[in-house]
């Protein structure tokens, strides 16, 4: 049992089909951010020009359809759990994102200029070897 503050980010790895999702599901409505939401996101749903605003969230004038500001799903996650399925999938540079987002507990949304302060767990799955995929 570890305190809520503590609680590492967590790599399910697997092939399709095998309850990566069950995996995290039980990793988080079993531990101490329970009571907090648990956020799925498919990293190979979307086309990756989409994904930084759907995760991060964008200011009001952002980009040409940026009409309203928009919390991301990163932010949805704040006291509970962030599950990026299939993250094998994601953008290089997105990863990078998330990298700053599991050291500095900050995100960013496009277009502002200000960082803010996030408290969730990040749970990733891929069905790729990602070994490899670094080595390549």
């Amino acid at each position: 049992r570890m305190a809520n503050t503590d609680l590492p980010p967590v790599l399910v790895e697997g092939e399709t089909g095998t309850g990566k999702e069950l995996v995290a599901r039980a990793l988080h409505f079993d531990g101490p951010r329970s009571k907090g939401p648990f956020i799925e996101f498919n990293c190979a749903s979307i086309p990756s020009n989409l994904v930084e605003s759907e995760l991060f969230g964008h200011e009001k004038g952002a980009f040409t359809d940026a009409k309203d500001r928009r919390v991301g799903l990163v932010e949805a996650a704040d006291g509970g759990t962030l599950f990026l399925d299939e993250i094998g999938e994601m953008d290089l540079l997105l990863k990078a994102k998330i990298l700053k987002l599991l050291e500095d507990r900050t995100i960013r949304r496009v277009g502002s200029v200000k960082e803010r302060k996030v408290n969730l767990r990040v749970i990733s799955a891929t069905n790729c070897n990602l070994e490899q995929m670094v080595q390549q």
